[in-house]
């Protein structure tokens, strides 16, 4: 086999490939031996045909597909292999010569890694934030702890207010025609949660159990379903019930039954406590982040286009999945936000651009550090791995890990003794 290269473009190679006649004569006769229980000559049994009767019956051209095919597998990964060429997509072949008796010659055009070339990524200085915790902050996490223990009480007697759930059946028309989605029985909407739109819920402040109302709104223009973008909207809405939250007193009570500590004080001590961790935390992720930025911005890299889409097509399975987590599909998620799929591809492609920038500069800072993943290392990620599935280490669990998936368990080491280095080399 024979290999020429040449660059077409800075991330494109151009392969001319020459497989000698010998060697494609035995991807001939291998096409044979696959295919040969398929043809039937008269006088021959099925599968005993020899190949020169096939020829002879057939042509050879029935053999060469699949011959073809074998030539390809076997010289063009051999091809990348001696140039140290690795490919982000599949090659476009294109066929000069294929004959029987002669060299078997292609032209395989691919998409190659892209070069990195790195910038400065030591001794940087990056501001790494700080976040205090006030009292303010203490008080607004106690207030979301007394939303959570408050009690719900039917208002027997009395209006709605904002801040009250009402429980309503309501129906929508649009020039007096009732419109599909616009209708439901028995729903508890939070008045002022703006869960509907509009003013819908301020319209329905000051009404009482039994009270028919009409409320008119207007449909915002890109509510997402064509039908209703911008449409005036009367629904007939019948209060079946009004039930207001009842909020504990934040006291030594409280703290007792809302937590495990005796005292507000203890309980206010807790939360600030914790704060802090939180914030520390916070701190340290957004300097890492910010480290990294910085090294990313520093270097250079074309990428390839191909790349920035594969990135893009995991994007969009990511979203699809957690979708399917809360029951819905795409398509439904393209009506509720009155986008469609080229749109969304669009408004990712900035993030796909950033995210392959940023794994591709890690990878050279790895490259040139030297940065390496041990048989340890990997076996205690496989450990850790394994518990996230069973509270117990799982020796069976651990040993598929280390067979199966070894290779994304050194990824993950690797990138992370990187971005380690990074923050330690930084200041």
């Amino acid at each position: 086999m024979e290999a020429k290269m040449e660059k077409i473009e800075k991330n494109i190679v151009k392969f001319e490939i020459t497989v000698e006649a010998k060697k494609f004569q035995d991807d001939i006769k291998r096409a044979y031996n696959k295919n040969v229980k398929n043809f039937n000559v008269p006088g021959f049994r099925k599968g005993k045909v020899p190949m020169a009767i096939v020829k002879k019956y057939y042509g050879v051209g029935a053999l060469m597909e699949d011959a073809i095919n074998f030539a390809i597998e076997g010289s063009y990964a051999k091809a990348l292999e001696e140039n140290n060429i690795v490919p982000v997509d599949y090659p476009q072949i294109d066929i000069v010569t294929a004959e029987e008796g002669k060299d078997f010659v292609y032209t395989a055009e691919v998409t190659v890694y892209p070069e990195v070339e790195l910038g400065e990524y030591k001794g940087l200085k990056v501001e790494k934030p700080v976040y205090e915790v006030t009292e303010e902050d203490v008080e607004a996490r106690l207030k979301e702890m007394q939303e959570k223990n408050a009690s719900v009480e039917t208002k027997e007697n009395g209006e709605i207010a904002t801040g009250d759930t009402a429980v309503i059946d309501f129906k929508g028309f649009i020039d007096d025609v009732a419109f599909e989605g616009g209708e439901g029985k028995d729903y508890s909407l939070e008045i002022g949660s703006g869960t509907f739109i509009d003013t819908f819920e301020d319209q329905l402040v000051g009404a009482k159990v039994g009270d028919k109302v009409e409320v008119n709104v207007t449909f915002p223009e890109n509510y997402g379903r064509e039908e209703l973008n911008n449409k005036k909207a009367k629904f007939e809405v019948l209060v079946k019930e009004i039930k207001v939250k009842e909020l504990p007193a934040i006291d030594d009570e409280f703290a007792k039954e809302a937590s495990e500590f005796e005292t507000l004080a203890e309980l206010k001590a807790d939360i600030a406590k914790k704060m802090e961790e939180a914030n520390v935390k916070r701190a340290e992720n957004e300097y890492e982040d910010a480290i990294i930025k910085a090294v990313v911005e520093n270097a250079k890299v074309e990428i390839p286009a191909v790349m920035i889409e594969k990135e893009i097509d995991t994007m969009v399975k990511n979203l699809e999945q957690r979708l399917q987590y809360q029951g819905l599909n795409l398509e439904q998620y393209f009506q509720f936000t009155g986008t469609d799929e080229a749109k969304m591809r669009d408004y990712m492609k900035e993030n796909a651009e950033v995210k392959v920038k940023t794994d591709l500069v890690l990878e050279a800072v790895e490259k040139a550090e030297n940065i390496d993943a041990t048989e340890e290392e990997i076996k205690e990620k496989a450990v850790e791995v394994a518990k996230m599935y069973s509270a117990n280490e799982d020796e069976k669990m651990v040993e598929l890990l280390m067979n199966t998936q070894k290779a994304a368990l050194t990824a993950d080491i690797k990138i992370a003794k990187t971005v380690k280095f990074l923050v330690e080399n930084n200041k």
